[in-house]
C-alpha cells in the first residue's frame, strides 16, 4: 500500500492519502504504513510523514491506534443537540428552551404581509435591519458594521468558514465545544484547533497556542458556552483582544446564542484594529428554534463574501420569517416575556446549583440553559447510574474536540423545566451517583 502513497511535502503525502481515500483504495479500518517505512519508500525525513500523519488526523481522517498503528477513519459520529427520541427515559441532556416561555408569534402574524419580495431584491428586510443594527453596536460600536440575515448560527458559521477556509484549515474552537461547532468544521472538512475554557472564558495561554498553530478563524461565545455555561469576563476579554491584536485578520466568529436572555454583560474579543470579525445573535433561545434566524454583524469584506453564499434568488431568509421576528423583537409584551424567561432559567438554575453545593458537588455554570456539572466519578460511570435510575444525560464525553482526551467528569443537564418533585429526585440521584 506504502508504493500507492506519493508526494515530497507533509501536504502532498496528506492529499494522496486523502486521494486514495476518496477513491475507495483505502477504506475504513485500513492500516497505514508506520511512519518510518513511509518515509523510507518515498524518500522523505521520518518528521514530513509523521506531520502529514497528523493533518489527517487533525481532519478526522485517520485515527492513532497507538501501537495499533494509524487506521483510515470511517464516517465520524457527532452527538447532536436536542430531544433524544424513541426513549422511555426522562432526557435532562436536551439544552432545549421551555416552549412555554416563548412568546406567542398569533398577534404579531396579522402584521407581516406586506408587498411581496422580488428576486434579486435586498436579503435582509429594511425594518429587521434598521432594528437589528441599533440593537447590536449598543454592544459592539464599529464604524464598519454591517448587518446580514441567516438561517440561524450554524448556517452562519457554515458560510462564514467556507469564504475565508479552504480545506485542511486550522479552525480554533473553545474546549468543551458546542456539537454543532464540531460538526460543522468536521464536515467542511478544517482542522479543529482546542482552546482549554475555564471559568472565564477561553484562555490566554490555550488561544495563544491555537494562534501559533497557524488557525485561521477561532469560533467562541461569550455569552453562556455551550456546554459550560461559562461567560466571558471583561478581563478575560481585554487579554484575549491583546493577544489577538497582532493577528487582525485572523476570522473571529462570536456565537451570542443567548444575547437577549444571558444575565452577564457582552464582552468581545474583537478590539478596534480588528479587520476580520463576526458578531452571531440568533433567535432560537427566545423566540423558539423553528424560527432558523440569525443576524450576522461583520465587517464589509466579510459581509460581501457572505452576501455572495445568501444568494437573493435561491438561499436567502424569507422576508416573512424576517418581518415576524422584527415584529417580535419590537413588541413589548414579547420583550416582556422574554426578560420573565431569562429571570425564570437564571433562578431554577441558581437554585439547583445551590442544592447541588449543599449535597458537595460543584458546578461553574454561570449562564445558559443547562448546567456543566463535575462528579468525583466519570461520567460515563455516573450517566449509566442515573440511566438506571430512569435519566438521560449528556456526559461531558460529547463535547470533546480531541477523542482521544481523558475521560470527562462532567455531565451536562438541562433542568430548568423539572418539577420539584423531580428536581428532588434528581438530586438525591445525582449525589448517588457521586458516591
Amino acid at each position: 500500500m506504502s508504493t500507492d502513497i506519493s508526494g515530497a511535502t507533509a501536504a502532498e503525502i496528506a492529499d494522496s492519502i486523502r486521494g486514495l481515500r476518496e477513491r475507495g483504495t483505502l477504506r475504513p479500518g485500513d492500516a497505514l504504513p508506520p511512519v518510518r517505512e513511509l518515509a523510507s519508500t518515498l524518500g522523505v525525513n521520518r518528521n514530513t510523514a509523521v506531520a502529514a500523519y497528523r493533518q489527517l488526523a487533525q481532519a478526522g481522517l485517520v485515527v492513532s491506534r497507538g501501537r495499533g498503528g494509524t487506521l483510515i477513519a470511517g464516517a465520524a459520529h457527532v452527538a447532536q443537540e436536542g430531544i433524544a427520541a424513541d426513549t422511555v427515559l426522562h432526557d435532562i441532556g436536551s439544552g432545549n428552551p421551555d416552549p412555554r416561555l416563548i412568546p406567542d408569534p398569533t398577534p404579531a402574524l396579522a402584521g407581516i404581509v406586506g408587498r411581496p419580495v422580488l428576486y434579486g431584491e435586498p436579503v435582509i428586510d429594511p425594518g429587521l435591519e434598521a432594528w437589528a443594527r441599533e440593537w447590536i453596536l449598543a454592544d459592539l460600536p464599529r464604524d464598519d458594521l454591517r448587518i446580514t440575515v441567516t438561517s440561524g448560527a450554524v448556517d452562519a458559521v457554515e458560510r462564514l468558514l467556507a469564504q475565508a477556509l479552504t480545506r485542511d484549515d486550522a479552525v480554533a474552537l473553545e474546549d468543551p465545544c458546542f456539537l454543532a461547532s464540531i460538526h460543522t468544521v468536521r464536515l467542511g472538512g478544517y482542522r479543529a484547533v482546542p482552546v482549554p475554557v475555564d471559568e472565564e472564558g477561553m484562555t490566554v495561554d490555550g488561544l495563544q497556542a491555537a494562534l501559533d498553530a497557524g488557525v485561521r478563524a477561532i469560533i467562541t461565545t461569550p455569552r453562556a458556552q455551550n456546554p459550560t455555561g461559562v461567560s466571558l469576563s471583561p478581563a478575560r476579554a481585554a487579554a484575549l483582544r491583546e493577544v489577538l491584536r497582532p493577528h487582525p485578520y485572523v476570522l473571529v466568529i462570536e456565537d451570542d446564542h443567548f444575547s437577549m436572555l444571558s444575565t452577564h454583560p457582552y464582552a468581545s474579543l474583537v478590539g478596534p484594529g480588528h479587520r476580520r470579525y463576526a458578531l452571531l445573535r440568533s433567535v432560537s433561545k427566545f423566540l423558539g428554534p423553528d424560527m432558523c434566524l440569525a443576524l450576522a454583524a461583520t465587517d464589509p469584506t466579510t459581509a460581501e463574501r457572505l452576501a455572495m453564499r445568501l444568494n437573493p434568488g435561491t438561499t436567502w431568509v424569507s422576508h416573512l420569517l424576517q418581518r415576524l421576528a422584527h415584529a417580535q423583537l419590537s413588541d413589548a409584551e414579547a420583550r416582556r416575556r422574554i426578560a420573565d424567561a431569562a429571570a425564570h432559567y437564571a433562578a431554577r438554575n441558581g437554585a439547583f446549583i445551590d442544592a447541588l453545593a449543599q449535597r458537595g458537588i460543584t458546578t461553574h455554570s454561570s449562564d445558559g440553559l443547562s448546567l456543566w456539572v463535575r462528579l468525583p466519578v466519570a461520567a460515563r460511570t455516573a450517566s449509566e447510574h442515573l440511566m438506571r435510575r430512569g435519566w438521560l444525560v449528556r456526559t461531558g464525553d460529547e463535547f470533546r474536540i480531541d477523542e482521544a482526551s481523558p475521560a470527562s467528569d462532567h455531565l451536562r443537564l438541562t433542568v430548568h423545566d423539572l418539577s420539584d418533585e423531580e428536581t428532588s429526585r434528581l438530586l438525591d440521584d445525582l449525589e448517588s451517583a457521586a458516591h
